[in-house]
């Protein structure tokens, strides 16, 4: 059923609801156990076999919402089908009727190519050797425009930059931003920075990266830096409240191990924190989906984040106090019992290869 489940839970009957519960059970198991019995590398087996193309479905959930990530085969085409079609030819299918699909495939390889960073500066006057940080990823997924993931955090960090320029061009720390390539490949730009300028990282005051949509910015968590709370609460008083009001603030909160760019600083122990936005809207909806588009964007939410990230960075480059790195204790591993401990940073990858 390729129906959103939200709305189908809240105006079903509730018998009708915990049927179809059942049923999507049994099938998610019937499916599962078809794929396990192909065993390992599973399409490239059904390519060996002579298939001349794969029909894939990753819904979303949604209505009309596909995720859209790597091909799963190496020579054939692999085409993502909506719910909807996908339903449809599978019962065919199932039904021993023979459906017939026509397709048209046009592509180019045409090899590697070049990844890029994008920084920007604005130097610090009375500590230029620290550095206050903003920080989004320039790429995006091929399913659409990628307009909430990221044009609309590379979006606000332009603005935000745009706005300290044009009103605090002396700064007491340098401000830097950071436009990130190859992030959807696994952090590549950011690991690559963070490890080519150690300088950077071992002065940064903080960096707030902005990764998840178009609504406004409504979490802050301090990615279990414990003592690091005491900087961002003061620095969010201080901005006015009709920008902060939504604001709620978890400290210290967990480390992220990935994700976003944030945690390619975070994994060296410097302060590297997220601007969150609503995250189920934009999970479902947007994030690696066909519907990524233009139309998706709420530009009074830009302004909002834009206004706030460059008012954080203003007060971060003004403090007086550097921001500590103190790291909390991680809670026990519930399966042994053993303390956890903090994970270090995966090695920079130059280049990237689909998984195969």
């Amino acid at each position: 059923m390729c129906r959103e489940r939200q709305a189908f839970e809240r105006l079903a009957r509730p018998e009708t609801y915990r049927r179809w519960q059942t049923e999507r059970s049994a099938l998610q198991q019937s499916w599962r156990r078809r794929l396990q019995m192909l065993g390992d590398n599973a399409y490239q087996r059904i390519e060996g076999a002579g298939a001349v193309a794969v029909l894939t479905l990753t819904w979303s959930s949604g209505w009309g919402v596909n995720k859209v990530f790597d091909t799963v085969t190496e020579r054939v085409p692999s085409l993502d089908l909506s719910c909807e079609d996908y339903g449809l030819l599978y019962r065919l299918s199932a039904n021993r009727q023979g459906p017939r699909v026509r397709l048209v495939a046009e592509t180019e390889l045409p090899g590697p190519v070049p990844m890029f960073n994008v920084i920007g500066e604005i130097r610090g006057t009375a500590l230029p050797n620290e550095y206050v940080m903003l920080s989004a990823h320039l790429d995006s997924e091929h399913a659409a425009q990628g307009a909430t993931d990221n044009g609309t955090g590379t979006l606000t960090m332009l603005e935000a930059m745009r706005i300290l320029r044009a009103t605090y061009p002396r700064p007491r720390r340098t401000i830097l931003v950071g436009h990130w390539g190859g992030e959807e490949q696994g952090l590549i730009g950011s690991r690559a920075f963070s490890e080519d300028h150690r300088d950077v990282v071992e002065n940064l005051q903080v960096l707030f990266n902005q990764d998840n949509g178009t609504w406004r910015i409504e979490y802050i968590q301090t990615q279990g830096l414990s003592t690091a709370a005491g900087n961002v609460a003061r620095w969010v008083a201080q901005i006015p409240t009709d920008i902060s009001q939504h604001i709620k603030l978890d400290f210290p909160g967990p480390q992220e191990l990935g994700g976003s760019d944030h945690v390619s600083f975070l994994c060296h122990g410097a302060p590297g924190f997220r601007l969150q936005s609503n995250y189920p809207d934009y999970r479902q909806y947007t994030w690696h989906t066909n519907r990524d588009t233009y139309d998706k964007i709420v530009f009074d939410d830009l302004k909002n984040n834009a206004t706030l990230a460059a008012m954080l960075i203003y007060l971060a480059s003004e403090d007086p106090e550097r921001v500590p790195r103190d790291r909390a204790l991680l809670p026990p591993n519930p399966q042994t019992g053993e303390p956890r401990e903090w994970l270090g940073c995966r090695p920079a990858r130059r280049s990237y290869e689909p998984p195969q």
